[in-house]
C-alpha cells in the first residue's frame, strides 16, 4: 500500500471520526506531503522503514529551512497522529514517533486590549454599526474567528448565542441584553436593505462573512485604537479571557466559555491576571510600595 493511499484513509479517519475542521485537515495533508517528499529524497520507499532517526532528520531540516519551533512542533504533532493511526490499523509494526519531542517553544503571554480601548463610545464613534458589532460579539463572547463566521440568525436566542466550535462541539455563551438588542437592530436593518442571507453578519453586499474580511476590519481598528503589536481577531479572544479573569471569573468558567478541551489551555491567562494583581498590590498595600 502506498503512502498516498495511507493518507486518503487517514484523511477519512480524522474527518469522520476525529471530526477535525477543514483547516486542520488541510494542514495535516500539507505536513504529510512535506514528509513524503523528505523520505523520498532519503530513499525511504516504505513507511515501515521510517525510523525515529529519519524523523529527527526531517525536524532538523525544517529548522534549517527557517521554520519556527512552533511550526516544527505542529508538524511533528501531525506525524505522531498519523503513525498512531498506522500502528493501530496494522500498516506499520512500530510507531517511530514514540518518545520523540520537538524543539522547545518560548511561551509568550497573550496580548490583550485595555477596557477603555473597546468601550462602546470608542467603537460606536469610530466604526460602522456592522463593524462595531463584529468586535462587540468577539469581545463579549471570546469566540474564535471561525465560530463568528459560522453564526446564523438561528444562533442567537434569549440573550444567548449557540456556537459550533472545534470538532463541531456546540456550546452556549450568554450575552448582554444590550448586545442582543444590537444584533436585533442590525438584522432589522439588513432586512430593510433587502438582505435575506441567514448568516448572522453580512458583508457590504449582503453576503456571508469570510475570515479575511473580518481580519481586515479588526486589524485596522486595533492598529489605530491600541498599541498592540499583534492586531488579529484572536487578540479579542485573549482580551475576553483576561478581562473576565481580572474581574473575578473562575478559570473553569472561562474554560467552558472559550470551548477549551482542557484546563491547561486556559491557564495561560492566569499569568496576565497575576500581573494585574501584582500591579494593584504594589500600588495599594503600604508594604507594596517600592522604596529607594
Amino acid at each position: 500500500m502506498t503512502p498516498f493511499l495511507f493518507s486518503i484513509e487517514f484523511e477519512l479517519y480524522i474527518q469522520s471520526e476525529k471530526r477535525f475542521s477543514d483547516h486542520t485537515i488541510i494542514a495535516y495533508q500539507l505536513d504529510l506531503t512535506q514528509f513524503y517528499d523528505f523520505i523520498g529524497v532519503q530513499s525511504v520507499n516504505d513507511l515501515k522503514e521510517v525510523t525515529s532517526k529519519v524523523i529527527r532528520g526531517w525536524l532538523v531540516s525544517l529548522v534549517d529551512d527557517g521554520y519556527t519551533n512552533k511550526s516544527v512542533n505542529r508538524k511533528l504533532s501531525s506525524l505522531k497522529a498519523y503513525f498512531r493511526f498506522l500502528k493501530r490499523n496494522g500498516f506499520v509494526d512500530v510507531n517511530p514517533t514514540t518518545g520523540l519531542t520537538g524543539p522547545k517553544i518560548e511561551k509568550r503571554l497573550p496580548q490583550f486590549a485595555k477596557e477603555a480601548e473597546l468601550s462602546n463610545q470608542q467603537l460606536n464613534t469610530t466604526l460602522s454599526v456592522r463593524d462595531a458589532l463584529i468586535i462587540e460579539i468577539l469581545y463579549q463572547t471570546g469566540m474564535r474567528l471561525s465560530e463568528l463566521v459560522g453564526l446564523t440568525t438561528a444562533s442567537v436566542y434569549d440573550n444567548k448565542i449557540k456556537v459550533k466550535g472545534k470538532r463541531n462541539k456546540e456550546r452556549i455563551i450568554p450575552i448582554s441584553p444590550e448586545l442582543y438588542n444590537q444584533i436585533k437592530s442590525y438584522r432589522e436593518e439588513c432586512a430593510k436593505n433587502g438582505f435575506t442571507n441567514f448568516s448572522l453578519i453580512l458583508t457590504d453586499k449582503g453576503e456571508k462573512l469570510y475570515p479575511k474580511f473580518v481580519y481586515r476590519k479588526i486589524n485596522a481598528y486595533l492598529a489605530t485604537a491600541t498599541e498592540l503589536q499583534k492586531c488579529s481577531p484572536h487578540v479579542l479572544r485573549h482580551t475576553f479571557a483576561t478581562h473576565m479573569l481580572n474581574n473575578g471569573a473562575g478559570i473553569e468558567t472561562i474554560k467552558e466559555l472559550l470551548g477549551h478541551a482542557n484546563l491547561a489551555a486556559t491557564q495561560v491567562y492566569t499569568h496576565n491576571s497575576f500581573a494585574q494583581l501584582n500591579n494593584i498590590y504594589s500600588q495599594a498595600h503600604p508594604r507594596g510600595h517600592k522604596t529607594d
